[in-house]
């Protein structure tokens, strides 16, 4: 009886140590964070991790996800700056594998800023917002520190030449 016992626990004991595996823990690389917005990146994918102003939880945190093919990350950036020096009339729609993705650009305090607009796993009824953004912290999440200095020089450069341009009605 006891040796019945014994080799019940015994393949018990197997069972249970079989469910478990260790997994290689391969870690994410932060690209840049700025408060609630962070990238990170492993191998040659991009997650965007952000907290939603969306739901009235302010601990709800939601990421999206694409990989970097024919140089997408740099064509994300660009366009997404882009848009401060030229802003859209309406929202950019992207198409991600999983999720689509709206950048909303809108003045505040007479700044261009831009606001991710997250449709998760495309369904246009669940829906995550980042904080409203500006160039300077775009730059930031992109690890573009050392060319926020000359982006900024060339949005205030296109804003300024954009206000002479402006006729002024003086009679």
């Amino acid at each position: 009886m006891k040796k019945t016992i014994f080799l019940f626990a015994f393949f018990f004991s197997l069972l249970t140590f079989a469910q478990i595996k260790v997994v290689k823990n391969e870690s994410l690389v932060e690209v840049g964070k700025d408060n609630s917005v962070g990238l990170y990146k492993k191998k040659n994918k991009y997650t965007f991790n952000y907290q939603d102003i969306n739901t009235s939880n302010l601990n709800t945190f939601r990421n999206f996800s694409f990989l970097d093919v024919n140089k997408d990350f740099e064509g994300l950036y660009n366009l997404i700056s882009e848009g401060f020096i030229d802003m859209p009339m309406g929202d950019v729609t992207l198409e991600l594998p999983n999720d689509i993705l709206d950048l909303h650009y809108e003045k505040n305090y007479g700044q261009i800023t831009v606001q991710f607009i997250h449709y998760i796993n495309k369904n246009k009824k669940m829906i995550g917002k980042t904080q409203f953004l500006t160039k300077k912290q775009v730059d930031k999440i992109f690890g573009k520190k050392a060319n926020s200095a000359q982006s900024s020089a060339k949005l205030s450069q296109s804003e300024s030449s954009a206000k002479k341009a402006v006729p002024s009605n003086k009679k």
